[in-house]
């Protein structure tokens, strides 16, 4: 996929979209580019809005709960067919598809960072499989870059036991209600480590390459126009692969040759 030249230089002149406007960077998956939304002393659950970028209030705390790390997402990913083939191979289910989201992440650092709505240089080292309902809401577990405590761990293996079971906890259980007698919403498929992390991070490029083909292309890929993350859904993939791999560039100062023709004529 191609990316027009004068975009790039609009992207210097504006404020860049966190989600699409940001990238990964040139190390990928080995060190990424992390958009931190929240951290750790927020008491209010605070989340990019996908259509203009900024950072808004997504809902209050209702109940206590404690962000372990940093939190946020990964620029220039998606969780759609791929991720949700994938938490279906493990979980040997066929029924999970992806939450339709960029790819989630937690960064550890022992520095305390007073807010979000900010970029960090991260390791991946391991990740939470997690099953929200139907959907696969992978939790990639990174460490900040250079850090003086953290900055030396390869693998969520390393980790103490209580920090992993911090994290774990926290993603099962903040979106439930206490004392609720509902079955969880969330469950645990998997703590996997650096190279499934990798492999995640991947997974979730390309199906935000297919997510950017589809609005490009302006493709229809359901009979159900309301169908909610339709590319998301397994049976989807013979119609996604389908989707040109590259788009020519558009050069606004060129007129269609259609055009061309039309004024030459008159």
């Amino acid at each position: 996929m191609r990316i027009d030249p004068f975009a790039t230089l609009l992207g210097l002149r504006y404020k860049a979209h966190p989600w699409h406007g940001v990238e990964i960077g040139p190390k990928a998956p080995d060190q990424i580019t992390c958009y931190i939304e929240m951290v750790s002393t927020d008491t209010v659950k605070y989340e990019v809005d996908k259509k203009t970028g900024y950072l808004t209030v997504d809902r209050p705390h209702r109940f206590s709960s404690i962000l372990p790390h940093l939190y946020g997402f990964i620029p220039q990913t998606y969780c759609g067919v791929n991720i949700g083939e994938r938490a279906n191979e493990v979980a040997k289910r066929t029924d999970i598809v992806g939450d339709g989201d960029p790819l989630d992440i937690c960064v550890l650092t022992e520095k305390q960072i007073a807010h979000g709505d900010l970029l960090v240089q991260a390791i991946p080292i391991g990740g939470l499989r997690i099953i929200d309902t139907k959907e696969a809401d992978d939790k990639i577990i990174a460490v900040l870059k250079d850090d003086l405590v953290y900055g030396g761990v390869k693998d969520i293996s390393e980790l103490h036991k209580p920090t992993i079971d911090r994290m774990t906890h926290y993603f099962l259980t903040y979106k439930d209600m206490p004392g609720a007698k509902d079955p969880p919403r969330c469950i645990l498929i998997e703590v996997y480590g650096a190279d499934e992390a990798k492999n995640s991070i991947k997974r979730a490029q390309e199906d935000y390459k297919l997510y950017i083909e589809k609005i490009i292309f302006a493709r229809k890929y359901s009979n159900d126009p309301g169908e909610k993350a339709s590319s998301t859904s397994p049976n989807l993939k013979p119609e996604l692969e389908k989707v040109p791999s590259s788009g020519p560039i558009i050069k606004l100062s060129e007129k269609p040759k259609d055009k061309e023709k039309e004024e030459s004529k008159i």
